[in-house]
C-alpha cells in the first residue's frame, strides 16, 4: 500500500539529501557526480607519420541516451589546431593512420542498434568517412600494411546463430540454448563461451573480401606486420588445453592468404605469457613482454625481452629491474627499445639501449602515462594524468614534453580540488607502503576530519599519480580520503606482490590498516569516524577489514567475493584459482584458510552491497551471499545489484546513482550526526 505524502518527512529527506552534498556555505561549490560524468576522456593516442598532428578519441557520456559515446579528433602537435573528425551522432574508436600519412581509419558502428564494428577510412585530403571493411560479425581489431594498401584484420568466428540467420534472413531470429564443452566456459561482457574463436583475416583494399590467415580451436590477438609486410607476428595460446594455464606465445605466419591453415612458425616457448611484440626495423629480431615465474601468476613481473624473429632462445632484458613493463618499440636505429615502465606510484615512458642495458626513464615525476604512440623519427604521443588532472594528450620529442589538449579546463576551472600527498609509512612489520592522502578543498590544518580507507582492486594494481575522479569526489563531501599500495600491488618489484600468493586478507590487511593510522597519527582523522571501502579486490580486501576490525563506522563492499569455494566453477578465473589454491576438494584447507565467509559474524560495521548482475568477473553470488549473512545478524545493510552492467559499468546513470550511493552510505554512517 502506497503511503500518504508527508511533507515534514519530506521537507527532512530534502535537507538531509541537500546536506550530503554541502561542504562549506561560502566555498564556491565543489565537484559532484555530475562534473564526474561530465568530464571528457581521451583513449588511443596515434601520431601521423610526419609527426604533425596526433588523432584520438573523446569519450563522453550521452545523459539524455544513458550511453557513452566516442568521437574521434585530431590536435596538432604544437597544441595550436584542434578538429573534430567524426561527426557525433555515432561512436568512432581506435583512431589509425595509414604509414603513408594518406588515411586515419577507425571502427564504428553506423547504421542502427544491429550494426556491427566496422573499420572505416577518412582521407587526409577532404571527403566523408568510407566504409573499409563489410564483416558479417564485425572486426575486433586491425592494422595497416607497411606500404598501406591493405589491412590485417581481427575477427571473430560467425556464431550458430549468425551463421543461420544469414542463411535464413527472413526468420526470426530466436533465442537458442548454449551448448558448452570447453573448460573456460564464461567470460565477463561476454557471458558463455562456445567454439567461436578469433583468427586473423588479411583485406586487400576497401571493401573487398577479407581472407582468413590463421586457423583453429585457438585464439589470435596482438597481430602486427613485419617490416616489409610479408609476414604477421601475432599471440596465441597454442598449448593442448589453453583453457588450463595462462601460457601465450608469439608465432609468426606468412601475410599471403592460402585459404588454409598456412605454417606457423613459433617464436618464444616460455611457459608463462609472452605478448606485446614488436619487431626491429631490419626485421631480425621481435621485443615483447614475457613473465617467466609461471607459479606466481599474476603476481610475477612483466619483463622486457628480445627473441629473434626466426625463432631460439628468449634473452630477459629486465630481470635486474623487477618492475613491470609495457608496450615495447624499437628505436629507429634498432639499437634500443621504448616501452611504459610501472615503478613505484609512478607509469613512466622509458627506453633501454641493448649494448649496454642501460635504462633511461623519458617521461617521469608525479603522472601517469596510461598510453603512448611511438614515432621513431617523429615524436611520441602521450596520455598523461596527474593528481590535479584528469587525462590529456601530451606530445613528447627531442627532450621536451608539452600537453596539447585541455579536454576539461573548463569544467574545472571553478572547482576547487582535493589536494594530494603522496605519502610512505610502515607497515606492522616495517615494511615501507606508499600511498596518498587527499584534503578536502575546505581543510584547516590541525582540524580532524571524517576519514575513508578506499582500496584498489587487482590485487595486481596499484594507486598512482593519475586523477582519482573518487577520491576526489568524496574528498569534495568533506573527507579525508586515504589510499595505499598493500603488499600484492604492482609497482614495487615480484616478491612485494607475491606476498599475497595464497595469502589473501593477511599483509595486505596490515598495510592497509597502517594507512589509517598513519592519517590518524598526523593529525588528519577523527578517529571516531572512519569509513571504507572499495570495487573489485578493493571490495574484496573490504570484506576481510570489516571481519578483522570494527573501527570503521561504515564500509561499501562493491564488486567483491566473500566465499572463494562458491565462486570455483561460477566465476572467469578457475585456472588462476587452481593455479593459487589447488583444487577445492583436494586443497580444502587453503581455500578455507582465507575465505572470509566464515568470519562473517564478527561484523559489526554497517556495510552497502553493490554488483552489477552481469559480472562473470567477480559474480554477483558472493555478494548476495555477504548481503544474507548480514541481514541474518542484524548488520545495518543494503544490497544494490544494477542490471545489465558488468564488472565495469558502462551506463551513466548507474555511474552517477552508485556514486551518489557512496555518498549517502558515507555520510549516514561515518559522519553521522554532523
Amino acid at each position: 500500500m502506497r503511503k500518504k505524502n508527508n511533507p515534514i518527512s519530506n521537507l527532512l529527506a530534502l535537507s538531509v539529501f541537500l546536506a550530503s552534498y554541502a561542504v562549506q556555505a561560502d566555498t564556491t561549490p565543489v565537484i559532484n557526480p555530475d562534473d564526474i560524468l561530465a568530464l571528457k576522456v581521451p583513449l588511443n593516442p596515434a601520431l601521423s607519420p610526419d609527426g604533425k598532428w596526433i588523432a584520438y578519441q573523446v569519450r563522453t557520456n550521452d545523459m539524455e541516451k544513458d550511453k557513452r559515446t566516442n568521437q574521434l579528433w585530431i590536435t596538432s602537435s604544437d597544441g595550436k589546431t584542434s578538429l573534430p573528425m567524426t561527426a557525433n551522432d555515432y561512436s568512432a574508436n581506435t583512431p589509425r593512420w595509414s604509414p603513408d600519412g594518406t588515411w586515419l581509419a577507425f571502427m564504428a558502428a553506423k547504421g542502427g542498434d544491429d550494426a556491427t564494428d566496422q573499420v572505416w577510412v577518412l582521407d587526409m585530403r577532404g571527403g566523408e568517412a568510407q566504409q573499409y571493411t563489410n564483416v558479417k560479425q564485425g572486426v575486433s581489431d586491425f592494422s595497416w600494411a607497411p606500404d598501406s594498401t591493405k589491412m590485417l584484420l581481427i575477427v571473430q568466428d560467425m556464431s550458430d546463430a549468425e551463421k543461420e540467420q544469414l542463411e535464413n534472413p527472413d526468420e526470426e531470429e530466436k533465442p537458442r540454448p548454449w551448448v558448452i564443452d570447453r573448460l573456460q566456459f564464461k567470460e565477463d561482457y561476454v557471458g558463455y563461451l562456445d567454439r567461436t574463436r578469433t583468427h586473423i583475416y588479411i583485406q586487400n583494399g576497401m571493401m573487398a573480401p577479407a581472407e582468413q590467415v590463421t586457423f583453429g580451436d585457438y585464439d589470435d590477438s596482438e597481430a602486427l606486420w613485419s617490416p616489409d609486410g610479408s609476414e604477421i607476428a601475432f599471440v596465441s595460446n597454442r598449448t593442448e588445453e589453453p583453457d588450463s594455464n595462462t601460457n601465450s606465445d608469439i608465432w609468426v605466419v606468412s601475410a599471403t592468404p592460402s585459404g588454409a591453415p598456412a605454417e606457423l612458425r613459433q617464436i618464444t616457448s616460455n611457459p608463462g605469457a609472452d605478448h606485446s611484440p614488436a619487431w626491429s626495423h631490419d626485421g631480425k629480431t621481435i621485443a615483447h613482454v614475457s613473465v617467466t615465474a609461471v607459479n606466481k601468476i599474476w603476481y610475477a613481473t612483466n619483463h622486457l625481452a628480445i627473441t629473434p624473429a626466426t625463432g631460439g632462445e628468449l634473452q630477459i632484458l629486465t630481470a635486474g629491474l623487477d618492475r613491470n613493463i609495457n608496450s615495447p618499440a624499437f628505436t629507429q636505429d634498432d639499437k634500443g627499445i621504448v616501452f611504459s615502465l610501472e615503478d613505484s606510484a609512478e607509469q613512466q615512458l622509458a627506453s633501454l639501449t641493448l649494448k649496454s642495458g642501460k635504462i633511461n626513464r623519458l617521461v617521469k615525476g608525479d603522472l601517469a602515462i596510461s598510453s603512448f604512440d611511438y614515432n621513431t623519427k617523429n615524436g611520441t604521443a602521450l596520455l598523461i594524468s596527474k593528481p590535479d588532472l584528469p587525462d590529456e594528450v601530451f606530445f613528447y620529442k627531442n627532450n621536451t614534453l608539452k600537453q596539447v589538449t585541455n579536454l576539461n579546463k573548463n569544467l574545472l576551472a571553478n572547482k576547487p580540488l582535493a589536494s594530494v600527498k603522496n605519502i610512505t609509512f610502515p607497515s606492522s612489520d616495517g615494511t615501507e607502503i606508499e600511498g596518498f592522502i587527499f584534503l578536502p578543498p575546505s581543510y584547516e590544518a590541525g582540524k580532524k576530519y571524517p576519514t575513508l580507507l578506499r582500496i584498489h582492486g587487482g590485487p595486481v594494481s596499484q594507486y598512482d599519480f593519475s586523477f582519482n575522479y573518487e577520491a576526489q569526489l568524496l574528498a569534495a563531501q568533506g573527507y579525508v580520503v586515504v589510499i595505499s599500495n598493500p603488499r600484492g600491488s604492482s609497482g614495487y618489484g615480484e616478491d612485494f606482490s607475491a606476498v599475497l600468493l595464497a595469502d589473501w586478507g593477511n599483509k595486505d590487511f596490515e598495510d592497509v590498516n597502517a594507512a589509517i593510522d598513519y592519517a590518524i597519527k598526523e593529525g588528519y582523522t577523527d578517529p571516531d569516524k572512519m569509513g571504507v571501502g572499495g570495487w573489485s579486490y578493493g571490495g574484496i580486501l573490504t570484506n576481510y577489514v570489516i571481519t578483522k576490525t570494527g573501527r570503521f563506522k561504515g564500509a561499501i563492499s562493491g564488486a567483491s567475493e566473500v566465499n572463494h569455494t562458491a565462486n570455483y566453477g561460477h566465476d572467469i578465473y578457475q585456472a588462476l584459482w587452481e593455479a593459487e589454491l589447488g583444487l577445492p576438494w583436494e586443497n580444502k584447507d587453503a581455500w578455507e584458510r582465507i575465505n572470509p565467509f566464515n568470519n562473517l559474524g564478527h561484523i559489526t560495521t554497517p556495510t552497502l552491497v553493490m554488483g552489477g548482475k552481469e559480472d562473470w568477473n567477480v559474480p554477483i553470488l558472493n555478494s548476495e551471499q555477504l548481503y544474507q549473512a548480514l541481514k541474518r545478524i542484524g548488520v545495518p545493510t543494503q544490497l544494490v545489484v544494477y542490471p545489465g552492467e558488468s564488472h565495469g559499468f558502462t551506463r551513466p546513470s548507474f555511474i552517477k546513482d552508485k556514486y551518489e550511493r557512496y555518498i549517502d552510505w558515507y555520510n549516514k554512517y561515518v559522519k553521522g550526526g554532523e
